[in-house]
């Protein structure tokens, strides 16, 4: 699981610097070795202070989820960094942005670090403390009966800040001002119980489990815990003995009423609470610590060590505690190699392997294999070649032609059955710069990130699912890579139809779009190259002649009304270049079209009407067709790879939508008689723009529905 230690030590990133700063410091000991038995724990983990950035830094060390994933938690050690009720500020921030965390909620810590509620609440639930008073002034008059010596203490401070021990009127009078000045809070003023000072840790929920108690050895001195003895400013050493030298009446009351404490305050998964117990052995609670401090040497370790949690032990097992809480276990069900569902063991290998994912990405991204590049293009081939072969594919040499395609097989082959068909190269304009890595919380940016890459890795993880579940070698599976996409596949064609044509299914691994879509009916395209030459003329002669540019644009105006969205066919200019000499008007256009088209009759009547309306009498014209890519319609062969996709997808609640797309791919080249569809891979934005990005849960997504697509033809 992902883990983000979050604490408060330095930082003041904050909008402003204002209200009660946090006095309260965690030593960077204790963040280090939390971190170590986290990892130690087989967890990847994370350590940051909690402040204005919280919610970006958590969302990109833990990004969104799959139904069924575990999110990443928070190991929350935070006590705040200004202003009122600090330990709830970094609780509240995890519920509203939807991240589980250790330890008690705002609820929680709220009701405890107001000391006088919580004594409140804890005379309406019949559980001792000792009598009290609260000083809303310094001058405010003491209640008759509560008899000196007096403990007071600020109303909503921890660690013992501002504690006395007050003897007489005097003291408290000058200890509650020392408490308004510093603070800026309430008095509360407490019967001192002479005696010894017992802590019990818990840990759990429903109930918690109680540490046995932990006595206070003060030897010399105040026979009470101080802010200076916590910090080790006092001189002295406050030896904890655990068990305390108490009865097993008095340890099994002690432990009873701990955890009656914490549930009347709502807390969770651990606490301290700290008590007094009188000469008549009569136990009184002082208050409850709702986040324990985990130094090396406090009474709350202590008392974890001596029931077997040492450090390492006890951190992970508050861990497994909260996500019990969460998620109704405290870890995973083992798994079994041999006895598990394969399933459940290719989810939990892809969705532990995240930031294998990415890695992967990131590193086809650096790969620059653009359409136009060869030795670009064989270094993506040699490494698409390495990753395949070393999860157990092999090549097949009659659909392998270099340096256009590369086919590899399982050890069953892929005749009758998938066939997977992505590209190595990436189309880019010319002269364009090139994009590298880089990641936000939601999404993942690079060149040809989601219109190439993305789909290689999808390929590559799916694989090794299926490896590690031992189920590869059960399904007669192929992977096809082309490299001439930005080519309109011209070359690659023809092994395409052929390989398409001895398998069942193609899932043609293309980009899917933003709102969940797959791709089942796909325009086919045409390019054409349409030349026209006219005279030669001078400024001069413009107003007496038409020039060959006027001529042109009227033509290209016409050629553009013949689009029909009730066909769905368009055409339309994507370039236009004139020719000229010097002190001359333009005397040559050449014109690209591209007509995009779902029937071939109607792009066929189209081409024909294109001519006639270039028509006779005018400047000289040609029209060349330069590629025809057939479309993709739908048709009922194509229903079962549909079915099985979208129950693929609902295994592990992944929303899909069925889409149609302008924009041709090899889907079209597949024949009638093998079923396929397209945009299965993960979705992009601004294909083809510099701000090409994929989306990161869709990385997984895909993934996942992908690797749970070949599960299901096992056998067949």
């Amino acid at each position: 699981m992902r883990i983000a230690v979050v604490y408060n030590r330095d930082s003041q990133n904050v909008i402003n610097l204002f209200g009660m700063p946090n006095q309260e410091k965690i030593g960077l000991k204790t963040i280090k070795r939390l971190t170590d038995a986290l990892r130690d724990g087989g967890h990847q983990v994370t350590a940051m202070e909690a402040d204005k950035e919280l919610i970006a830094k958590l969302e990109s060390f833990m990004p969104r989820v799959v139904a069924g994933e575990r999110p990443g938690m928070v190991f929350n050690v935070s006590y705040g960094l200004q202003g009122q009720a600090r330990y709830t500020h970094v609780p509240s921030i995890l519920e509203m942005v939807g991240i589980p965390y250790v330890a008690s909620g705002p609820l929680g810590h709220s009701l405890a670090l107001d000391k006088v509620v919580t004594k409140m609440i804890l005379r309406q639930n019949n559980i001792p403390t000792p009598e009290f008073a609260v000083l809303e002034t310094p001058e405010m008059p003491i209640p008759d009966g509560l008899p000196y010596p007096m403990v007071v203490k600020p109303k909503n401070e921890a660690v013992s800040f501002g504690l006395a021990v007050v003897a007489d009127e005097d003291e408290l009078r000058t200890s509650a001002k020392v408490i308004f000045d510093r603070f800026s809070q309430p008095v509360l003023a407490e019967q001192y119980v002479e005696g010894r000072e017992i802590n019990v840790g818990l840990l759990g929920n429903g109930p918690p489990e109680a540490f046995p108690p932990v006595m206070l050895s003060f030897r010399d001195g105040p026979q009470i815990y101080t802010y200076e003895d916590k910090t080790g400013r006092s001189g002295r050493q406050i030896q904890p003995v655990c068990p305390a030298p108490i009865s097993d009446e008095l340890t099994a009351e002690a432990k009873e009423i701990a955890v009656r404490t914490f549930s009347a305050l709502g807390l969770y998964d651990c606490a301290r609470v700290d008590m007094r117990m009188d000469a008549d052995d009569n136990l009184y609670v002082l208050e409850a610590n709702s986040l324990p401090s985990l130094g090396e040497h406090g009474s709350y370790l202590v008392g974890a060590a001596h029931v077997g949690l040492d450090f390492g032990a006890f951190v992970n097992r508050l861990v497994e505690v909260a996500s019990a809480r969460y998620f109704g276990t405290p870890q995973p069900p083992p798994v079994d190699a041999k006895a598990a569902d394969p399933s459940e063991r290719a989810f939990q290998f892809i969705t532990q392997r995240r930031d294998a994912l990415e890695r992967s990405l990131q590193r086809w991204v650096e790969v620059s294999s653009r359409t136009d590049d060869p030795v670009g293009l064989a270094r993506a081939a040699e490494r698409a070649g390495r990753i395949l072969t070393d999860i157990g594919m092999r090549p097949v040499p009659e659909f392998t032609h270099d340096p256009e395609t590369h086919t590899w097989e399982s050890s069953k082959g892929f005749v009758g059955g998938a066939l997977l068909v992505a590209h190595l190269d990436v189309p880019v304009m010319p002269g364009g710069v090139q994009q590298g890595f880089r990641r936000d919380p939601e999404w993942l940016y690079g060149e040809g990130v989601g219109r190439s890459r993305a789909s290689l890795v999808m390929l590559e993880y799916a694989l090794k699912a299926l490896r590690s579940t031992r189920s590869l070698r059960r399904i007669p599976v192929g992977v096809l890579l082309y490299s001439d996409e930005g080519r309109d596949a011209a070359r690659s064609r023809a092994i395409i139809e052929r390989a398409a044509a001895r398998a069942e299914h193609v899932v043609v691994c293309r980009p899917g779009t933003v709102g969940h879509g797959i791709v089942t009916q796909r325009r086919g395209s045409r390019r054409y190259d349409l030349a026209i030459a006219g005279e030669r003329l001078g400024p001069g002669q413009v107003g007496r002649r038409r020039p060959v540019v006027r001529w042109a644009c009227d033509k290209v105006e016409a050629i553009g009304q013949l689009s029909s969205p009730r066909r769905r066919l368009s055409i339309g200019v994507v370039d236009m270049k004139t020719e000229r000499h010097a002190m001359f008007m333009p005397h040559r256009v050449e014109i690209s079209l591209m007509m995009s088209y779902l029937a071939a009759a109607h792009a066929d009547e189209t081409e024909a009407t294109i001519r006639r309306t270039l028509g006779r009498g005018g400047p000289k014209w040609s029209l060349h067709r330069l590629t025809d890519r057939p479309p993709m319609p739908e048709r009922p062969g194509n229903q079962p790879l549909i079915d099985a996709l979208e129950a693929a997808a609902a295994k592990w609640g992944i929303e899909i939508e069925r889409e149609s797309s302008a924009w041709p791919s090899v889907a079209g080249l597949v024949p009638e008689g093998t079923a396929v569809v397209c945009g299965v891979s993960p979705a992009m934005t601004q294909g083809g723009t510099p701000e090409e990005a994929v989306q990161r849960i869709s990385l997984v997504q895909r993934t996942l529905v992908l690797t749970e697509y070949l599960i299901s033809r096992i056998g067949r």
